[in-house]
């Protein structure tokens, strides 16, 4: 009999690691759902709001590389553990103060602080537990997680709010926080008892040496050129869904069932997507299908005013674009091997959280004056995707699946074979 090397708690980690990967999303949109009530709670600017969310990607930017020197030095427990506590320390002050705007400010940012430590560390978390063959799916997994956290935030807020109001909503939400830090801490562990990896690949850690060689690598840049595209678009969209769908008559709360809709098939995407790229051992076309495949969803929310359709296209947008995300984080690890994985992640997220910085910014700029509306805006990110599929084709596959499948195959023919 084999004996094999993978350790079935790989699970328990996988799970105890969804609920503050959940919680950082939910509050990263919190307030993208009921901008215009709170824009009259607080008397605020629609921009104003609008920050609360967007400052989740200002942070990112500024802590990316000392979280991926965290994770890659310390290990993925002891960045997450960090990462967890000022989430939820920071999301009890929101809460407990969430009537002034000011306190609620800085303690958003405070929890923006904690998100890079903990969704920089998924790919490190997949490749330490995790063979090969199993790691999209472990990061898709771990990316559904924060789907649920967007789907809360999107469908679940409108009715807190509006049941409980802010305060209260924002003190529900600190509690979650402090429950999914403690579930961590307790069940979480470092790495199995046998190791999964090579030693070299277990003493790499972050060095900027590491990222100028991963800044060298050709098929690297290109897929930060489609990620900067692609996951700017989608926070942009995300941050001001409800003024997108405003002017149309759409409510706060079927804005924000728009949104939880695309959210709910993005986790769909996120898991079955991987999934079907794990098992046919390739990268690049389970990126340039759903990437091509989301056009429609994006024209569809741009040009539509009938509500049922604008729910199509957002499950269109969320299947396909978020579904390829994982993909995209798995396949940026093993391209830019043998750089650790939280570095290429961090830069790939880094990428992302400019764009959705600068597309928000973009949006706002580009709107109707006369309507609000975001159309113009909208268009323009279209032709945008459009540029991000045309480099997508231009990637090379990865040698790392390309040689698991090899192996696998392999193993194959000598179980067959009765050796």
């Amino acid at each position: 009999m084999i004996k094999t090397s993978v350790s079935p708690y790989r699970w328990i980690v996988l799970l105890c690691l969804l609920p503050i990967l959940a919680t950082t999303n939910l509050f990263w949109l919190t307030f993208a759902p009921i901008t215009g009530l709170a824009e009259n709670y607080y008397d605020v600017s629609s921009l104003s709001i609008a920050f609360l969310s967007m400052s989740f990607m200002i942070v990112y930017i500024l802590m990316v590389l000392p979280a991926s020197w965290m994770i890659d030095t310390y290990g993925f427990r002891v960045a997450v553990g960090f990462g967890a506590i000022i989430t939820a320390g920071f999301g009890i002050v929101r809460g407990l103060w969430g009537d002034h705007f000011t306190i609620v400010v800085i303690a958003q940012i405070g929890v923006a602080v904690g998100q890079p430590f903990l969704m920089n560390s998924i790919t490190k978390v997949a490749a330490r537990w995790f063979p090969v063959d199993e790691r999209a799916t472990a990061s898709g997994i771990a990316m559904m997680a924060g789907s649920v956290g967007m789907i809360l935030a999107l469908i679940l807020t409108p009715i807190l709010v509006e049941q409980y109001g802010i305060k209260q909503m924002l003190n529900l939400y600190g509690m979650i926080a402090l429950g999914s830090t403690l579930l961590f801490l307790i069940f979480a562990k470092e790495r199995p008892k046998i190791s999964l990896v090579s030693n070299e690949t277990e003493e790499q850690s972050f060095s900027f040496r590491g990222l100028k060689e991963m800044m060298t690598k050709k098929n690297f840049l290109m897929l930060m050129i489609c990620v900067f595209i692609v996951l700017g678009i989608f926070n942009a969209i995300m941050t001001w869904i409800e003024s997108i769908l405003s002017p149309r008559g759409i409510s706060a709360s079927d804005a924000g069932l728009v949104g939880g809709l695309l959210v709910i098939f993005g986790l769909l995407g996120s898991v079955i997507l991987p999934l079907i790229s794990d098992r046919v051992h390739k990268r690049r076309l389970l990126l340039i299908i759903p990437l091509t495949a989301s056009i429609p969803g994006f024209m569809g929310i741009t040009l539509f005013t009938e509500f049922s359709l604008i729910l199509v296209s957002a499950a269109i947008i969320g299947f396909f674009v978020m579904g390829a995300g994982p993909i995209a984080f798995q396949y940026g690890a093993e391209i830019a091997y043998p750089v650790p994985e939280g570095s290429s992640f961090g830069m790939l997220m880094l990428t992302g959280q400019i764009s959705g910085v600068l597309f928000v910014y973009m949006m706002d700029l580009w709107k109707m004056d006369s309507t609000g509306s975001f159309t113009p805006s909208l268009i323009i990110l279209i032709l945008f995707m459009i540029l991000a599929i045309y480099v997508a084709t231009k990637l090379k596959e990865s040698t790392m699946i390309q040689s698991s499948s090899s192996n696998t195959s392999l193993n194959s023919t000598t179980f067959k074979g009765g050796v």
